[in-house]
């Protein structure tokens, strides 16, 4: 093996280390369990306090969710997990909504770029947008990486009782919101 074609491959194996090291903390990091009861419960107050604009730039509280069980996905538009998770998510949202399950998209990225992805996409749950403000809202929701996609899931008395960083699919938050039905 060529002095290059050796280095190309230590390469490839240290992408693909680093790759597997952080899908196998992503899949294992659930710090709901790790929150304490206080703590989820001002993770779920402060999502509840907070007003975040939607994709038309209307002003949204997310208080209007209050007594739902609420699925909270911070995502991006320029994120390759997020993107693969928002199918699942739109299809869990037409399953659920109608049994007082709410998905709630916090875009963290441009308004424009989130509503022409939302278009794209076909996102049939609210999306809401932010900034700064909204890794604030995820670090009290118990993300303090400020890694996305991040998902916290609330029940109906206002306390978070999931978080997840990292991919989420369909039969994870049926797991989770199917005992709360």
């Amino acid at each position: 093996m060529s002095k290059s074609n050796k280095l190309s491959f230590y390469i490839v194996v240290a992408i693909f280390s680093l790759a597997a090291g952080f899908a196998y903390k992503s899949w294992h990091m659930d710090n709901a369990m790790s929150l304490t009861s206080s703590e989820k419960k001002a993770g779920a107050d402060n999502f509840f306090a907070a007003s975040l604009p939607d994709i038309d730039g209307t002003l949204q509280s997310a208080a209007q969710w209050q007594g739902k069980i609420v699925v909270v996905n911070f995502w991006a538009t320029w994120c390759l997990p997020c993107r693969d998770e928002i199918p699942e998510l739109i299809e869990t949202y037409t399953a659920y909504r109608d049994q007082g399950v709410v998905i709630v998209g916090v875009a963290i990225d441009d308004m424009e770029k989130v509503a022409a992805f939302s278009e794209e996409f076909g996102i049939n749950y609210p999306v809401l947008v932010g900034d700064i403000e909204a890794f604030s809202l995820a670090e009290a929701m118990g993300n303090p990486q400020g890694a996305l996609p991040y998902t916290a899931t609330i029940d109906r008395s206002g306390t978070i009782v999931h978080t997840r960083l990292g991919r989420i699919n369909k039969s994870q938050i049926e797991a989770i919101i199917k005992p709360m039905l």
